[in-house]
């Protein structure tokens, strides 16, 4: 007969797991516990990915100070360079949203690493006499200080795939800025007519704010690698060697590549202290934010197409309707609206979290970790989306445009100084009065000639591009 199951046991008692699993007896007492999201560790291979590098930077650290057998260590390290590399991740089956500040995700790693490596050294699963997951892989650790960093680590990553995906949507929006650089259009103060602008100034501002926006995570991502490992339970080191600590950063530096990797000067601080995440919170909300008005303002100037704006034209995606024949929508710029708003009622969870931590630690990490890995996950695809699906197909209604610019008040801003105030306010409000344009009133009147108000109201003239002759 097969044997599907074993018998596995912790403080609580013994409990059975698969056969086959390389998780034991703390991850499936988790599983029970926390049927919560339904959203596992597994879906988050980052994490996943730098918790085994923490575990292998924490085995070789404790070989070399003689705290752990080489043959065990060897063996560790194995198994954390083949969970780095994408095997065992299917493991990974505790729920994100966890009780126990994060103990359980460390426990599901231990157990996983422990069995790989009893794997790598010929034994069967389980066989914790030889090499155990907390007496060993666990060794000089606790998830006080490994799950932070893990979570640091992998926040790095995320970062980058936002960063990348940023640039894309800021050249998207700076390459159609350069394509309709020399469209007039009316600019708009609180909705009203204001002056005149250039399509290709309003699409490069887009691109500008952008930008901004990447500095400013860049900055927040600094702050990420300051780590608390060797710190263990509350920051004091107990269970740990004297070397260790200092080992096992440099062992991270090795195996991240990230040079600017350093240890706490105060690991009791940073144990406690979860002020690095509500600070990459309050950038992620600011990125939502700005993004949330620019389609906004996307959604604005393409509403039409007859009774809108429609100044430009978004690419059309898919039908807009069931029973309107014909009717296309935003649902690029409305997703990434949506987008918006869950970062920032994510801000608003992490700020709880954070504020809700007690004395030497912080217990609801895990809710800290999700909402992180949430936020940059859609922001990353949402600028991606916006970019390739949107932006990049974005075209002009030139003719309705030009109309606008002869039609609007607006332009009597630029004529002013030509005619004077008092006389422009009076032909501003005859044009509104008649449904007339400033123009032809201006011309009628006989204040300027055609060529004068054509030489004021050229591109260069009316956005301070002109140069001199």
């Amino acid at each position: 007969m097969t044997i599907t199951e074993r018998v596995e046991h912790d403080m609580i008692g013994h409990i059975t797991v698969p056969s086959a699993a390389y998780y034991g007896a703390h991850t499936a007492r988790a599983v029970e516990n926390f049927p919560i999201s339904g959203v596992t560790l597994a879906t988050q291979p980052f994490l996943i990915e730098a918790m085994a590098t923490v575990k292998q930077a924490a085995a070789v650290a404790n070989r070399d100070v003689g705290l752990l057998p080489a043959t065990l260590a060897e063996a560790i390290i194995a198994a954390c360079k083949d969970i780095r590399g994408g095997a065992l991740h299917e493991q990974f089956v505790v729920d994100l949203i966890q009780g126990g500040a994060g103990t359980s995700s460390n426990m599901n790693a231990n157990e996983v690493i422990a069995n790989r490596a009893l794997e790598h050294l010929g034994e069967p699963l389980g066989r914790y006499t030889v090499l155990h997951p907390l007496e060993h892989v666990n060794l000089g650790q606790s998830t006080n200080d490994v799950y932070p960093t893990a979570i640091k680590l992998a926040l790095d990553r995320h970062i980058q795939a936002l960063l990348t995906a940023l640039t894309g949507l800021r050249s998207a929006f700076a390459e159609k800025g350069a394509e309709f650089a020399n469209i007039l259009k009316i600019g708009r103060t609180q909705l009203q007519d204001a002056v005149p602008m250039t399509l290709g100034r309003e699409f490069t501002a887009f691109a500008v704010t952008l930008a901004e926006d990447e500095r400013r995570l860049s900055e927040a991502r600094l702050l990420l690698y300051e780590l608390n490992l060797g710190g263990t339970a509350i920051g004091t080191a107990l269970n740990a060697h004297p070397e260790y600590r200092d080992l096992a950063v440099a062992q991270l530096r090795d195996l991240t590549g990230i040079d600017r990797l350093v240890s706490a000067t105060d690991l009791i601080e940073a144990t406690q202290d979860v002020g690095v995440f509500v600070q990459l919170s309050g950038v992620l909300k600011r990125i939502a934010v700005k993004l949330s008005k620019t389609c906004n303002d996307l959604r604005l100037l393409s509403s039409g197409p007859r009774a809108g704006f429609n100044e430009i034209n978004l690419p059309a995606r898919q039908a807009g309707s069931s029973i309107m024949p014909g009717k296309v929508n935003p649902v690029i710029p409305e997703v990434v609206n949506q987008i918006a708003f869950e970062v920032i009622g994510n801000d608003v969870t992490i700020t709880l979290a954070a504020e809700g931590g007690q004395l030497q630690l912080n217990a609801f990490e895990p809710i800290i970790a999700r909402s992180l890995f949430a936020s940059i996950e859609h922001l990353t695809a949402g600028a991606r989306v916006l970019a390739t699906h949107c932006v990049s197909g974005i075209t002009a209604n030139t003719d309705q445009l030009a109309r606008n610019v002869t039609d609007s008040i607006g332009v009597i801003t630029a004529l002013s100084p030509l005619i004077g105030y008092e006389q422009a306010t009076s032909i501003a409000g005859s044009a509104l009065a008649d449904g007339r344009s400033s123009i032809e009133l201006i011309l009628e009147k006989g204040l300027l000639t055609r060529e004068q108000i054509d030489q004021a109201i050229t591109v260069g003239a009316l956005t301070g591009t002109a140069t001199s002759a």
